[in-house]
This record gives structure tokens, sequence and C-alpha cells, in this order.
């Protein structure tokens, strides 16, 4: 943890982004890294716990991190909590809560009732189209013996 918090300092104090840190640990040993870099890079995407599950799996060489555990200097955004299932880590440790972002104008609050909302009520419009040819891929994708499974 005090890593994820040395890094969200460094960030802060080099204006690269927010501050935000985090790392990705298995049997002890920091396989991945993160900070904010969303400003740094113009991607909205660049949270600290994406660039460190980013990196642990160039680490290890996988998609799948069992076995590891998150440390992150800030509890997880929607996103980032969303991207720590699909990467299967085992724990999530945190220092600060959402509570305290939002405190200084890191809230994600919107997002969390946005998602608990009917398709149709959100704020941003969604529509579905092509379907049926957009299903084609997925036969193909169910019908392949040689798939990589996840």
């Amino acid at each position: 943890m005090r890593r994820a918090i040395e890094l969200s300092l460094q960030n802060v104090a080099v204006h690269g982004g927010g501050p935000f840190g985090a790392v990705v640990v298995q049997d002890g040993v920091i396989v991945g890294e993160g900070w904010n870099q969303v400003t740094a890079n113009n991607d909205p995407t660049a949270h600290a716990e994406i660039n460190a599950i980013r990196a642990a799996c160039k680490t290890v060489a996988r998609f799948d991190l069992r076995g590891a555990s998150i440390y992150t200097s800030c509890e997880p955004c929607p996103m980032c909590l969303a991207a720590i299932y699909w990467a299967r880590l085992d724990a999530i440790f945190y220092a600060n809560t959402k509570l305290d972002a939002a405190a200084i104008q890191f809230d994600d609050n919107f997002i969390y009732e946005q998602l608990s909302k009917p398709v149709d009520e959100r704020s941003i419009p969604m529509t579905q189209l092509l379907r049926d040819e957009a299903s084609a891929a997925f036969v193909l994708w169910r019908n392949n013996a040689s798939k990589t499974p996840y």
C-alpha cells in the first residue's frame, strides 16, 4: 500500500495526473505499477488501477491475474472496479474512500447512479443497431474450437 501511496504523491508532484497510484502484487512481489495519466496522456481510461493491471498482465504474460491482489491509494471508480473483476484479481486493498475522492472533485456517484438505471433512462442515449448482423461474430466465437476462453 505504501508504494501505491508513494506513486500517488509522486504523480501530483510532477503534475502527471490525478492523485492516484496502484500496484498489483503476486506472491509478495509487485508485478505491476500504475498511476493516473488521464491528463498526461489525454486518455480518460488511464487510471492508476487500469495502468497497474496492464503492467501486471505484461509482466506475467497472461490476461488472468488470479492469485494476485491490487493495492490502490483510493477506492476504485466504477471503471476500475469492473477492470479488477475482469482481471480476476483475488483482493482489493484501498486507502482513501470514494467519499474522500468526491471531496476533491473526483466524484463517481453519478456513474454509479447511471449504471443502476434501465438503459432507456440513462443520460447518454443508447440505441441498438444491426443486432442480427453483429450476432454473426458471436456465432463464430461460440463455434470456434481453437478460441482462448476467458
